[in-house]
């Protein structure tokens, strides 16, 4: 466990058990790093996180302060933890570097990503390197996506752009803006863990919509929006994490009449945009930012640990999410968000887009050619993403599987984690990534599943 995660999870269990009290200010950076023998960036990047997940709250000129309102959930449950332990296992086991394969990793290989200087030196105003960057994000990025975005048939201003630190962050700000303990959203079934996770948290309740090879199953989710009167969707059109399908054309104008019908807004979470298509049809699109509320990432296609991304909308929510940004982070990375416009503006970041797209659309054949070989069904299309399905035997037990994987060095992600309730009728699966899929040990791994060598209890 890195640095910087022991010591949140050593905070989070104070914040927890009451070692520390809801308002009570932190030790500052300097003293905090002195304590923990530490680096100030380190204790930096520990209490951006605390911050990103609610836990401490950040007052300009003062310093850092436990969140009262984390202590009122310690006390009223201890903020669902539990609930949500199969969730963080897993996105713990992705920042365990032990595995020798890494198929249920939800990142690529550094191979794919070696081509970029990440030590490039940027050329920053004075008067921009000591301060606080825009709380909007730098203006040129901002304006650069909203660019892309009209790529997209979303029309956009750099007004309408609020920057994150990737997708996760802007989740965060969204439930924050719109959710109360007890609300009611709606998610896709199976769908991005973390998401379940930080639901859990907040205590906001979530009701699973079947997710189709067509994207979301419409009549499903007509049924529970009746029922449950939700004030959000959570889902994502393309790319679809973990199933790697895609939604439709037909899909998606059915689930915004239904967000029409039934009074609730739609949060698209694009994070493989920049590998698919700009022609291909998105909601943010077809409704240009009336209901939907429009998330995008480069942290899929640079780096796991390079956390910048945005949230697009009408102009009068972004004002609002800024306002929340600013009370809980006060702003985003000027320097790494300077960086990557460099990135984009000298034609890096498009020349590294041509190589990684031909190199996933090969993984993914390949992969799809293997299982199939082996009798192994990928119930969904697969595009423009890192993700396969893979059904497993209706006998087994799809966590059995991952835990007797591990054992022979290879780490799984097994399909029960991405549901946000368990039923009966779920079938056993794998989250699978293409750049991992085709490795000669998860291939004999998987034979020996096939052969019933493996995976019985």
């Amino acid at each position: 466990m890195s640095k910087v995660n022991s010591i949140v999870e050593h905070m989070l269990l104070a914040i927890q058990n009451g070692s520390l009290k809801g308002g009570q200010k932190l030790m500052s950076i300097r003293v905090a790093r002195e304590h923990f023998n530490v680096s100030k960036n380190t204790m930096i990047d520990v209490y951006d996180r605390l911050v990103s997940l609610g836990h401490v709250t950040a007052r300009p000129g003062s310093g850092y302060y436990v969140s009262t309102l984390s202590r009122k959930q310690h006390k009223s449950g201890a903020t669902h933890i539990s609930e949500a332990v199969d969730a963080i296992s897993l996105l713990r086991e992705q920042l365990n570097q032990t595995y020798r394969v890494r198929v249920g990793d939800g990142r690529p290989p550094s191979s794919w990503m070696s081509q970029f200087d990440f030590d490039m030196r940027l050329k920053i105003p004075n008067d921009s390197k000591y301060g606080y960057g825009h709380p909007m994000g730098f203006e040129p990025l901002r304006e650069a996506i909203a660019q892309n975005l009209i790529e997209r048939s979303i029309q956009a201003s750099a007004d309408q752009v609020l920057l994150t630190y990737g997708a996760n962050h802007a989740m965060d700000l969204i439930i924050k803006q719109f959710l109360s303990a007890g609300d009611t959203v709606l998610v896709d079934s199976p769908g991005y863990y973390p998401l379940f996770a930080k639901l859990k948290l907040y205590k906001i309740k979530m009701i699973g919509v079947r997710r189709s090879g067509t994207g979301p199953d419409t009549e499903d989710l007509e049924d529970k929006a009746r029922l449950h009167r939700a004030k959000l969707f959570f889902t994502q059109t393309l790319g679809h994490n973990p199933t790697g399908g895609c939604a439709t054309l037909a899909a998606q104008y059915q689930v915004l009449k239904l967000a029409e019908k039934y009074d609730f807004r739609v949060v698209e979470n694009d994070a493989f945009a920049d590998l698919l298509p700009p022609g291909m049809p998105r909601m943010a699109g077809l409704d240009q930012l009336d209901r939907v509320l429009y998330i995008g990432t480069f942290s899929k296609t640079l780096s796991a640990s390079f956390r910048v991304g945005y949230v697009a909308g009408r102009q009068a929510l972004i004002d609002s999410l800024c306002n929340i940004k600013m009370l809980t982070v006060v702003t985003s990375s000027d320097y790494l968000e300077r960086w990557l416009y460099s990135l984009i503006a000298n034609g890096q970041y498009l020349k590294h887009l041509r190589r990684l797209r031909p190199m996933v659309e090969q993984a993914s054949a390949q992969a799809l050619n293997n299982f199939s070989s082996l009798g192994f069904h990928v119930p969904y299309q697969s595009e423009g993403t890192y993700y396969m399905w893979l059904e497993l035997a209706s006998h087994l037990d799809d966590i059995e599987v991952a835990r007797q994987a591990a054992e022979e060095g290879i780490f799984l992600a097994p399909g029960t984690v991405f549901y946000p309730e368990k039923k009966s009728n779920q079938k056993p699966a794998l989250r699978i990534n293409v750049a991992y899929a085709n490795d000669p040990d998860f291939l004999t791994f998987l034979r020996k599943l096939r052969a019933g060598a493996v995976g019985n209890e």
